[in-house]
């Protein structure tokens, strides 16, 4: 019989959307259901993803360990891929009676079916918004009582608000009714660039709430988890491909089962992505916590029964469209980066050097970087002010370098000692079929198998 303490978990996932939303300062964004949904919740305002990259962050949204034990160091397109052994978050919840469904956009392998899921109803690999709801409201249309099935782990992603945000595709804003972040220039480049990236918040934004029509229309709200995040910061300079606040931070919101009867509430501690796989196996009731992960179960939290006031969490980037190798270690109070290779201050993806906010920005981040930076964020939130070589802060910088260099180690990571190498190519010959005329004694796919939802 299912087990009808565990609930329903719904992920929804966006790209590059950073903390771009009213819930988080910005007043002017166009996103009402949103704004909605998180007066309903619990609102995460120090959540961090573990990289700022697509492939990256997601792998370790999806694993609970950062992207060199994953193995996702780089884009998928780009041949990175899951390392031999890792298990992702449908694969740790299918013992645990769970039935598990991806609809939309994964940005962890070129082949969604290998990712673990039970069911794959996606739309390839860069769905947009409408598409996604749509696939997400017959998928629930068609869904059982919950007392005639398992408990579901749905996730549903969408391409948006990733670049390019052409007026074909979305309806700009008003230039001059935006908000332009402390660390961009205030300009028109860069206010026609951010009213452009509205359009794409406003569409998302509709599509969220017709999917939050349809969860609810579908799930029972008493015993429904729904999750709102997005892979890393958004698509501006000095934010996605960073490690700074707005290149790793995330919009994370958590509607909690109504069960619970846990008010809506915000959570200032840090946490991490990596946290998710966690909370879900505790959510799924899984008896001892395993040591792989490095995230830990927000559970606590997400009950008012924790803190987590003096943790430290490590964000990483080692390949986009170039080889960038950086680590950090982030708590409250301070970041410490640390840059592996030289290079200028700011190494700007290509959709970031093409963009309308660089052409209005000048080249000051074309400067040499500094080997190590360091940021307090109680006088400087926008970390703009270096004062790695402030003596007031020697002992600071030393605590997190050491901290820092603990966790390369404890994960296996080679950085400070040898450049990363590159993914190895993929080859057709690993998911060969067999030869004419041999026999074929591989076992199907999941996503083969009966699927253990049944349909009417």
């Amino acid at each position: 019989m299912p087990d009808s303490t565990q609930p329903d978990v719904v992920l929804i996932h966006c790209h590059d959307l950073g903390r771009w939303l009213p819930v988080y300062g910005m007043p002017q964004v166009p996103a009402p259901n949103i704004s909605n949904f998180a007066t309903e919740s619990v609102v995460f305002d120090n959540a961090h993803s573990a990289s700022p990259l697509c492939s990256p962050a997601r792998g370790a949204l999806f694993t609970g360990t950062s992207p060199y034990r994953n193995g996702i160091q780089g884009l998928v397109h780009n041949a990175w891929r899951y390392r031999e052994g890792v298990l992702t978050a449908p694969e740790h919840l299918r013992p645990l009676g769970y039935h598990s469904a991806l609809i939309g956009l994964q940005h962890e392998n070129v082949d969604p079916t290998v990712l673990g899921f039970d069911e794959c109803p996606g739309l390839g690999f860069i769905p947009r918004t409408n598409q996604v709801v749509e696939a997400t409201e017959r998928w629930l249309g068609q869904l059982p009582s919950r007392n005639e099935r398992k408990p579901v782990f749905l996730t549903v992603g969408t391409w948006e608000v990733h670049r390019p945000w052409g007026p074909e595709d979305y309806e700009p804003a008003d230039p001059s009714r935006v908000d332009v972040p402390g660390f961009l220039p205030d300009n028109e480049h860069t206010r026609r660039d951010i009213a452009a990236f509205y359009g794409a918040i406003a569409q998302f934004d509709a599509g969220f709430g017709r999917l939050l029509t349809a969860i609810d229309s579908a799930l029972d709200r008493e015993n429904t988890m729904i999750v709102f995040t997005t892979d890393h910061g958004a698509a501006f300079p000095r934010a996605k491909s960073t490690l700074y606040d707005a290149g790793t931070g995330v919009s994370f919101i958590v509607r909690l089962p109504s069960s619970w009867d846990v008010p809506p509430h915000r959570v200032k501690d840090l946490i991490s992505h990596m946290d998710l796989v966690p909370t879900l196996l505790e959510l799924a009731g899984a008896t001892k916590e395993d040591e792989e992960f490095e995230g830990e179960s927000l559970v606590p939290l997400l009950r008012r029964q924790g803190t987590g006031d003096g943790r430290v969490i490590f964000t990483s980037k080692s390949f986009h469209d170039t080889y960038d190798p950086k680590r950090a270690a982030r708590s409250k109070d301070y970041v410490y980066i640390r840059n592996y290779e030289p290079g200028p201050k700011l190494q700007l993806a290509i959709d970031l050097e093409t963009s309308d906010t660089r052409q209005g920005m000048g080249d000051a981040h074309l400067e040499p970087r500094e080997p190590e930076e360091l940021y307090d964020r109680r006088t400087d939130p926008s970390e703009l002010v270096n004062v790695i070589k402030e003596p007031d802060y020697q002992d600071i910088r030393s605590r997190h370098a050491d901290l820092l260099d603990a966790w390369l180690e404890k994960t296996g990571d080679p950085i400070a000692h040898s450049p990363l190498e590159h993914a190895p190519a993929r080859s057709r010959h690993v998911d060969d079929l067999p030869a004419v005329g041999a026999p074929d004694s591989r076992q199907a796919p999941a996503t083969e198998t009966k699927p253990a939802v049944t349909r009417k």
